[in-house]
């Protein structure tokens, strides 16, 4: 991407001042920095408004978050930024989603980016709107601007302890002239920023007034559920539908690309229907695949020789001379999103327009799919988003969009298409499995002279978008090429192993599998050398390392080097990802028929400046409880070409016994905030793995660990 693409002048920034409804309306642009990642997906304009501040005459503060709100807080945190150098009274605050629109930039919500992407941006635009409001205040009175001061909501001028609300100053304030280049606060200055403030959103989820994508209804609804080829790959050969179409309720049932579509006026009628079908499937050319046949491919893939995205000094060489060598094989499993909320969509597609409400985590690519079904230009597609019952990557994806504009357009109705779990689980897009060939060298006094990391994996941009080329190093090696450690010969290659099982974005992405190989065995060369697993971390860091400094006070407090009871062992890791540095050290218990009980998660993390601790907190705990999950018990197994789980008895999630205490230690940065939604999750696995070899001498290098254990 080219780097002038992100400078904008003032005017660009402040783009729409106005009175509109009697207040003021400041709009303002939003640089993207992913708009050069899949081109053909966002607009091609490289600036355009991506929020929108609005004071009316009663002084509410309404700012529209562009933005998925998906359980991680941003409908929150965002404003809160903005009310922030607004000067704003929190209690006034109101948010309202963004209806896709080409100003707001990229509104996906993805790879913990909407903090870190709109920290300046939305404080130069509360900063704006504040130095207005006071100008608007000091003509009023007719005094130096520089004895004024905006406070909670209103202007005050303590000379004469006069006092003007932001309602009463709105209309003024929109004729003004912007200033060119309004202060920021300084951190110890704010009261809003840092603090934890109740979610804006949780009264209408407790009320159960708050609308999910599931929940969406229209007048003159149908509801369909789609029939889809359990094979990879697969695809209709031919159906018979007359039992279905017998089943109260069903109007129609159509073949459509992902299947066969009953659509009915319940979705309870659309299931029943569903079940009486008849269809014989073309099951393809996948329809012997096991996974036994993906292990072989990647094994026999790990033998070739690969592409170096990282090589200093000579491997080789240290690896001949090396007092001691070690190698490993770690392995993980596709994994299923599973969210809560299984994935529904309701479109409406007329002739000149089509309307869609989602739990999308991408608009616009989901605005894009629904153009291309219907046969509309973009700007015909209006896509609401609503709130997510979970999303952890998988709403990224637009297929589900696709399909329901594809059954309303064919009915001309408005249609909700339903998933239910089983659907979820069997036609999700997975998280990559991967295998990993590790190799270390230890010099005479146990230093780490040599480290290969051989990475074989699927890359999920290749397969979502084999034709677009990618700058950069491939993205199946992210949270490996930047292993933190100081080793003077280091070489980390990759090898592509594409299979048919579709694959998209998780938690983390491919951070929650390569640091459970790097984490992993580090420790294992800790071992090797007789050293501390923590000590030996300090000695490969940079003294003035973040990542250090969270390792310290996540070991700190844990107690480590405390003495645990017999049949308890405590591990040990770390990683820095989306810009923030975690820490943690997970205690295991192992009870006498050989089963692991995790008791506790110490995390210690630095996400720079924090928004609201609460949520970073959430945050934190949420990744450790879904990487814990993932490690114990996650597992999407592939046989005669089908999915072989299909709900939550067979693809377990971790129940509240089994849930560990976790606790959260933030590290207080005076840096930009950094994500915080997903690096939760890459310590988990190996933190808890390297515990149970301490408890046990076994190693796991393995996933899930339940299976091994």
């Amino acid at each position: 991407m080219n780097t002038t693409s992100s400078i904008i002048t003032r005017r660009e920034f402040v783009k729409v001042v106005s009175i509109a409804g009697g207040g003021l309306v400041l709009g303002f642009y939003l640089p993207s920095k992913e708009e050069a990642l899949l081109p053909e997906m966002v607009p091609t304009t490289s600036l355009a408004p991506n929020a929108w501040l609005r004071v009316d005459r009663n002084g509410i503060v309404t700012v529209t978050v562009a933005r998925s709100e998906m359980g991680q807080g941003v409908q929150t945190s965002l404003p809160m930024i903005v009310a922030e150098e607004l000067e704003a009274d929190w209690s006034s605050v109101r948010i309202e989603p963004a209806v896709v629109d080409p100003k707001y930039g990229d509104m996906t919500t993805g790879g913990s980016r909407s903090i870190r992407s709109n920290w300046l941006p939305l404080r130069k635009a509360g900063a704006t709107a504040r130095e207005m409001l006071v100008a608007a205040a000091a003509d009023t009175w007719k005094v130096d601007r520089a004895t004024c001061r905006a406070e909670n909501g209103a202007v005050l001028h303590p000379t004469t302890n006069r006092k003007l609300s932001f309602g009463q100053l709105a209309e003024k304030a929109a004729l003004l002239p912007v200033p060119s280049d309004p202060p920021l606060k300084k951190p110890d200055q704010f009261r809003i920023v840092g603090r934890s403030v109740p979610r804006l959103d949780s009264v209408e989820k407790v009320k159960g007034n708050a609308i999910f994508g599931i929940d969406m209804t229209l007048p003159d609804m149908l509801v369909a559920v789609i029939a889809r080829c359990p094979t990879l790959g697969g695809k209709v050969k031919s159906f018979d539908a007359s039992k279905a179409l017998a089943v109260t309720g069903v109007r129609q049932v159509l073949q459509v690309e992902s299947g066969i579509a009953v659509v009915a006026e319940s979705t309870w009628a659309a299931m029943r229907g569903r079940e009486m079908l008849s269809v014989a499937w073309d099951e393809g050319p996948n329809n012997t695949l096991s996974s036994a046949d993906i292990e072989k491919i990647f094994e026999e893939k790990s033998k070739q020789e690969g592409l170096a995205v990282r090589k200093e000094g000579d491997t080789a060489a240290a690896f001949t001379s090396a007092a001691k060598r070690l190698s490993a094989i770690y392995t993980v499993p596709f994994l299923a999103h599973a969210t809560m909320e299984p994935m529904n969509c309701l479109v409406h597609v007329r002739e000149t327009e089509a309307e869609v409400w989602a739990p999308t985590q991408s608009p616009q690519w989901s605005q894009r799919a629904v153009a291309g079904v219907a046969g509309l230009p973009l700007e015909k597609v209006k896509i609401h988003t609503t709130l997510l019952g979970g999303g952890f990557g998988r709403r990224l994806m637009w297929d589900y969009t696709a399909e329901a504009a594809e059954v309303s357009k064919r009915i001309g109705r408005p249609v909700k298409v339903v998933w239910n779990r089983e659907d979820d689980m069997q036609h999700d897009y997975y998280r990559p499995a991967s295998y990993h060939r590790m190799e270390g060298a230890l010099d005479s006094e146990g230093r780490l002279t040599s480290w290969a990391h051989h990475v074989v994996a699927p890359s999920i941009s290749a397969q979502l978008f084999p034709n677009q080329p990618r700058q950069g190093p491939p993205d199946a090696v992210d949270g490996a090429a930047q292993l933190p450690y100081a080793v003077p010969n280091i070489l980390i290659d990759y090898v592509m192993a594409n299979t048919p099982v579709p694959i998209a974005w998780w938690r983390s992405v491919y951070n929650s599998q390569n640091p459970f190989a790097n984490e992993c065995f580090i420790d294992e060369v800790a071992v090797a050398a007789a050293k501390d697993p923590y000590e030996f971390r300090l000695q490969l860091l940079p003294p003035a390392s973040r990542l250090r400094a969270v390792l310290e006070l996540a070991a700190t407090k844990a107690g480590w080097g405390k003495a645990l009871p017999s049949g308890k062992g405590r591990g040990i890791a770390c990683h820095a990802c989306f810009g923030s540095f975690i820490a943690q050290v997970a205690e295991v218990s192992i009870k006498k028929e050989g089963s692991v009980k995790v008791d506790r998660i110490i995390c210690a993390v630095d996400c720079g400046q924090v928004v609201n601790p609460d949520t970073v907190k959430a945050q934190i705990e949420g990744g450790v409880i879904f990487g814990l999950t993932a490690a114990l018990k996650g597992e999407i197994t592939i046989k005669q070409g089908r999915v072989q789980q299909s709900n939550f008895d067979d693809y377990e999630l971790l129940r509240f016994d089994e849930t560990p205490t976790v606790e959260v230690h933030i590290r207080t940065s005076a840096e930009e905030p950094t994500g915080i939604g997903e690096p939760g999750v890459p310590p988990v696995a190996p933190a808890v793995c390297n515990a149970i070899f301490a408890a046990t001498g076994k190693r796991i290098r393995r996933l899930p660990i339940l299976d091994r254990s």
